[in-house]
């Protein structure tokens, strides 16, 4: 969808966002959905993940480099993928743990 607007990040984040909602997917992939944004575009795209939530109750896949999307919403799991192998598996406190420590210290049990 990114390729057929030519409007700023933000806008066509939104744009995907409202899509997502549209349609009502059981699945959603997020691909750096945060990326570029500042933190109230975070909020306005983490409102709207929220709310398919809500709406439609399916999954989803939210990949990214940073927590901060994260932060705002309630997460089940989290996967730490490093050159295409997950090295670590874990819940919520996982997040936590990477804003404290940072991505370096975590490794494979």
């Amino acid at each position: 969808m990114r390729k057929l607007i030519s409007n700023p990040v933000f806008i066509s984040d939104r744009a995907e966002i409202l899509q997502m909602l549209m349609l009502e997917p059981k699945l959603a992939i997020l691909d750096e959905t945060d990326s570029g944004l500042d933190v109230d575009a975070v909020r306005t795209v983490s409102k709207g993940v929220q709310l398919y939530r809500e709406r439609v109750h399916g999954s989803l896949l939210i990949i990214t480099h940073s927590t901060r999307i994260l932060e705002a919403l309630t997460v089940d799991a989290a996967h730490i993928m490093e050159q295409g192998v997950i090295v670590k598996n874990g819940d919520a406190s996982l997040v936590d743990t990477i804003n404290e420590n940072g991505f370096g210290g975590i490794r494979a049990d």
